[in-house]
């Protein structure tokens, strides 16, 4: 294989100066920056940074750029970047309940504290081309909230929580060490907080897939959305030499709690579970699949029986990376010539066996006649 590759380092240089003429495209039309993917393409951006797992608006822009579009190609550029950074510690866990809110709606309550904010959303839009956009119209200006509307949100399961109807979330000890994929291999069982880890960098359409098998029996869920928030988040960080917290800036973020039904036991009432989901950026779809697919591998926790994918903790977690998917689908384009002549060979003899042994059968049968 080495020798195949070798040969081909011409063939190789010609390919990169083809793909970047390929990305630049036609010199007529105006090339595209950075500062416009991120301003305009802002939601492709976002998945690129939370599957990237690296926040990094910058960064996730040019690698769309560079991968011409493709996703998860920029997911792969970011993933790589994000390992040549040196790592310095863990942030504060990030106060959602004080996120300053851009959108967050409820499928539980129609009123509640601080209200629906609908936000940017593709919801209640007919999915219909807009022909518009092609002539370059000019957007209406958006809606301003009058002052004193922006005020901290407090979360949908709280007020569950105050009638002692949903599971409690108990808080980890804060002498525990941080769990980390990125730096220790994921092992069989996984506690939660690396399961989230590994749901929160996994690839959409896996998990979306997924989430929605539960919706169909694969899993015993009866999701409601108690709440789906997206805005700004502070990233706070505490230094050695200082010994208390500093702020970092903000982050957007997407945050989604769904409440699943569960009907007790001899030890536990009747009461409500959670399902939960955050990602970077305004990536609710992403957030609502994690979120199902975090409570159908929770299944253990309730004594429930472990029957669909989306269950199998082992099935879920070792499937969901698209980085990883990617290197074992795709490097089967790589040369493996020496493997196929090899089965080519075996497959020649087996057949000439075979044809052997029916020859054989065949002139026992005419001397038998």
């Amino acid at each position: 294989m080495y020798v195949a590759v070798k040969g081909g380092e011409a063939a190789i240089d010609n390919a990169h100066r083809l793909l970047a003429h390929a990305r630049r495209g036609d010199p007529a039309i105006p090339e595209i920056s950075p500062e416009q993917i991120d301003g305009q393409l802002k939601l492709a951006a976002d998945r690129v940074m939370a599957e990237g797992s690296l926040y990094d608006r910058d960064l996730a822009a040019l690698a769309i750029k560079q991968a011409r579009g493709d996703l998860v190609e920029a997911i792969f550029l970011v993933r790589a970047y994000r390992t040549t950074l040196p790592r310095f510690g863990y942030s504060e866990p990030v106060d959602t309940a004080a996120m300053a809110v851009e959108r967050r709606i409820s499928a539980t309550y129609k009123d509640l504290p601080g209200g629906q904010v609908l936000g940017p959303t593709f919801d209640y839009t007919h999915r219909l081309i807009d022909f518009l956009l092609a002539a370059g119209a000019t957007p209406p200006e958006p809606a301003e909230a009058a002052a004193g509307e922006g005020e901290p949100m407090a979360r949908v399961t709280d007020l569950l929580d105050g009638e002692d109807l949903i599971e409690r979330e108990v808080a980890p000890d804060g002498d525990m060490p941080v769990g980390d994929l990125t730096r220790e291999p994921l092992d069989f069982p996984a506690e939660r907080d690396l399961r989230l880890q590994a749901l929160a960098r996994g690839d959409e359409g896996f998990l979306l897939a997924l989430g929605y098998s539960t919706q169909r029996g694969y899993g015993r869920t009866h999701p409601f959305v108690g709440e789906v928030r997206y805005g700004e988040v502070a990233v706070e960080f505490v230094p050695e030499e200082l010994g208390f917290a500093v702020p970092l800036g903000t982050i957007d973020v997407t945050e989604c709690q769904m409440i699943n039904q569960f009907k007790g036991s001899a030890e536990v009432p009747p009461q409500f579970t959670r399902g939960y989901g955050l990602v970077f950026g305004q990536s609710e779809r992403k957030a609502m699949a994690m979120s199902l697919v975090d409570r159908a591998l929770r299944a253990r926790d309730f004594g429930e029986e472990v029957t669909a994918p989306a269950q199998d903790e082992e099935f879920v977690l070792a499937h969901c990376d698209n980085v990883q998917a990617t290197g074992f689908v795709e490097h089967l384009k790589l040369p493996h010539y020496v493997d196929f002549q090899a089965e080519l060979d075996l497959v020649r003899r087996m057949r000439a066996e075979y044809a052997a042994r029916r020859g054989e059968a065949s002139e026992m049968k005419e001397a038998a006649e």
